[in-house]
């Protein structure tokens, strides 16, 4: 199998990390839309209505700083050094773009599904209602 056919099969979308986190937010907040197009950066999972944007990154595409993305392709390493620099350039202006349109987004990187409770946790703590900055609970 040559290359290109090998790069062809990489899913863009659907992919078993971005079901894994969809299982848990079904059961702990369902209602998610999915690669909203309207929303800066196509976010993998959105909640619109509470501006809320998740992205599901694989550890190698995105340049992630566990061993598995910063293991270096020995083939073609110059293109692949550059094609990763590019995704993360693009992540960061997807993370400005997202909050000047006042969204808050969580990366959920492919080496913390390992550990399915803590990434519920953290899902959990990234839906959780923020209070209103300025007020007060009154007792």
């Amino acid at each position: 199998m040559d290359r290109s056919s090998i790069m062809r099969a990489v899913k863009g979308r659907d992919t078993s990390a971005e079901l894994k986190v969809r299982r848990i937010l079904h059961a702990i907040a369902p209602g998610y839309r999915l690669q909203r197009a309207d929303i800066p950066g196509k976010p993998d999972i959105a909640y619109v209505g509470r501006k809320l944007a998740i992205f599901v990154h694989g550890c190698f595409w995105h340049g992630h700083d566990c061993r598995r993305g910063a293991r270096a392709p020995k083939a073609n390493a110059e293109y692949w050094r550059a094609k990763i620099a590019r995704n993360r350039a693009r992540d960061a202006r997807n993370a400005q773009a997202l909050a000047a349109a006042g969204f808050r987004a969580l990366v959920v990187w492919e080496c913390e599904l390992k550990d399915a409770a803590a990434l519920e946790r953290t899902l959990r703590r990234f839906l959780a209602p923020r209070p209103v900055s300025g007020t007060r609970r009154k007792d």
